[in-house]
């Protein structure tokens, strides 16, 4: 049963990821709001044990300047479990730790759920043999999968 999920997950992400410009970038639609998608994807974050250390609204920060921004959050989030080995294999990761989620809306009013990809991250540290990306890259797509899922 276990393996039936990791493939639907697996299936999912594909079905909703969309290739972004952005260099090392996944994102994958959502069926939800903005905030719901966050919402989702913060719950599934704290669920799994690891540390939410900030949730920033940059569109609310936006209009404190009298700026509209579609709506755009950042969950800042991590755990020294997945963190520290992923420095062990280079120090300079820790410039891109803790990991983020953006969850965004685009122009034509649909969600989108985007992370640095932890393999991309590993390759720009110079340690693509970092089995830790590998590991973190799985678990950030089965997080976004449950986020997004209908």
């Amino acid at each position: 049963m276990k393996t039936i999920k990791v493939v639907v997950t697996l299936i999912l992400l594909a079905a909703f990821s969309h290739a972004y410009a952005a260099a090392g970038l996944i994102a994958v639609k959502s069926p939800h709001s903005a905030k719901a998608t966050m919402d989702r994807f913060e719950v599934i974050i704290k669920d799994k044990g690891l540390n939410v250390f900030a949730r920033i609204d940059h569109a609310a920060g936006a209009a404190k300047i009298g700026k509209a921004l579609r709506p755009t959050e950042v969950l800042i989030f991590g755990n020294p479990q997945g963190g520290t080995p992923f420095m062990e294999c280079a120090q300079s990761v820790g410039i891109d730790l803790p990991l983020k989620a953006l969850v965004w809306e685009d122009a034509s009013s649909q969600v989108w759920l985007g992370y640095n990809d932890p393999e991309y991250l590993a390759e720009r540290h110079g340690v693509p043999e970092c089995s830790v990306a590998e590991n973190l890259h799985k678990a950030l797509a089965g997080f976004a999968a449950a986020a997004v899922a209908p």
